[in-house]
């Protein structure tokens, strides 16, 4: 379906003609006809699968159809997990809107006194949209001058990261505090048991929308890596300094104190590393992401944060340092890399406290992921070049003494990463041992056994 086949005005239809939309996404063609009909609406579908659109559009053309565009007072509130996502969409609703009446606003955290004074103008004088973070529209709303008693449209972005972010109590008040008649829209990348009670507490016969989650891009190559916590650093290190250092590269951390210490220790190794999270202040997150979009920055660590709705193009390699907790989350990582059609590489690192959770990933996928250092369970060894390395008849083998990552497969991993009797060996000479045995398993010197009856 194309854009000119639904119900648009000709300004909506000139300013997506003027940003190149053509053809609809499936989220877009099944979910902006509800809206337009006035249904509450649950729409599932993964980031980069044209939400935005799916909600703005339809929003903006009822708007102007009831002439209230233009008019005092806030007639439409999005919420989204993250400062970047607020700015994105609001960037996005600048373009949709160009030719309309239509005013905006981006209310988040972290910003200087202009900024926080120009968002405190924005709610009082009623920008038609605000789109926000949950923490900062409390922190506005908790002052007493936000009046939403002219509002017709809540949505909510990425609903699934709100309530992993512990949002669930903050939309609840914000929700409580907007008109009973409002349409309330909830799109939301996965439908966890959270999802639904949320949604029964804040929509009204909801039309559901669920478009599956595609599998990653044919041309990612990914591969996973089996080794010991202990030996991520040297692993990664090496992985990044093959072919002279390699550039655009992602790597995903589980959390925000793993992000900074990992960050310091590829910066100790040479490398042009950054990192992002939500503890950094804004002004350094959009420096951030300007550096490494612009090439002055060879490697970015970070949280999930990256994982969706920031638009990166040119990424080469997306390290997944800790597997994601679900399945959802490593299709959202991975497809960072090999956009419109360019190829690219993506490898897990996998402890054994993690193997549950590739196996899910793994299921979900529909196959086998190549392996490296881990042949297991009666399968071949790793795959490099069409050729297999060895085979070992069932048994269970971790990389030994003389075995290099490149030997095992792993795309531009050299022999520079060398498990030297037990540990490994890295191009800057540091070294990550051996893991000792857990203290229960261990016996002391001289211990003297309860059944010795020698003394």
């Amino acid at each position: 379906m194309r854009f000119e086949d639904l119900d648009f005005s000709d300004e909506v239809l000139d300013a997506l003609d003027a940003m190149n939309f053509g053809e609809c996404t499936p989220v877009q063609e099944k979910a902006i006809p509800e809206i337009l009909d006035g249904n509450d609406l649950i729409a599932v579908a993964q980031t980069g699968t044209g939400k935005t659109a799916a909600f703005l559009l339809p929003v903006i053309q009822r708007m102007q159809d009831d002439g209230i565009a233009g008019t005092p007072g806030v007639k439409c509130l999005v919420l989204t997990p993250t400062r970047e996502l607020a700015m994105q969409i609001d960037h996005q609703l600048e373009g949709f809107s160009y030719f309309l009446n239509v005013s905006n606003i981006a209310i988040y955290g972290s910003t200087d006194g202009p900024a926080y004074a120009r968002q405190q103008r924005g709610l009082k004088e009623g920008a038609d949209i605000v789109v926000a973070t949950p923490g900062r529209l409390m922190a506005h709303i908790n002052m007493g001058y936000v009046d939403f008693s002219k509002l017709g449209y809540f949505i909510l972005d990425e609903a699934d990261r709100m309530l992993d972010m512990g949002f669930y109590d903050d939309i609840m008040h914000i929700a409580g505090r907007l008109p009973a008649d409002r349409q309330t829209l909830l799109f939301s990348a996965t439908m966890p048991d959270r999802i639904v009670k949320l949604s029964g507490s804040i929509l009204r016969d909801p039309v559901q929308v669920k478009i599956a989650v595609s599998r990653p891009a044919e041309k990612i190559d990914q591969r996973a890596i089996f080794c010991g916590v202990g030996e991520k650093p040297a692993i990664l290190e090496s992985l990044l300094k093959e072919e002279g250092g390699r550039k655009r590269v992602i790597v995903f951390v589980g959390s925000k104190l793993g992000v900074k210490d990992l960050r310091k220790m590829l910066g100790k190794a040479g490398i042009s590393v950054a990192e992002m999270h939500s503890d950094l202040e804004q002004s350094k997150r959009e420096e951030t992401i300007r550096q490494f979009k612009a090439g002055h920055v060879d490697v970015l660590v970070a949280t999930d944060i990256m994982a969706r709705g920031i638009d990166i193009d040119d990424i080469t390699m997306v390290v997944n340092y800790d597997v994601p907790p679900e399945p959802e989350d490593y299709v959202h990582r991975i497809g960072r890399t090999a956009r419109a059609g360019e190829a690219g590489i993506a490898v897990t690192f996998v402890s054994g406290r993690d193997r549950s959770r590739f196996a899910r990933i793994e299921k979900f996928l529909g196959k086998r992921v190549t392996r490296v250092g881990d042949e297991g369970k009666g399968s071949d060894a790793v795959v490099a070049d069409g050729k297999k390395v060895c085979k070992n008849n069932g048994s269970r083998r971790r990389m030994s003494s003389g075995d290099t990552l490149a030997s095992q497969g792993v795309p531009g991993i050299s022999s520079q990463a060398e498990f030297e009797n037990g540990s490994v060996q890295t191009e800057s000479g540091g070294q990550v041992k051996k893991k000792r045995r857990p203290y229960w398993k261990r016996r002391r010197k001289n211990q003297v056994s309860d059944t010795d009856t020698s003394g």
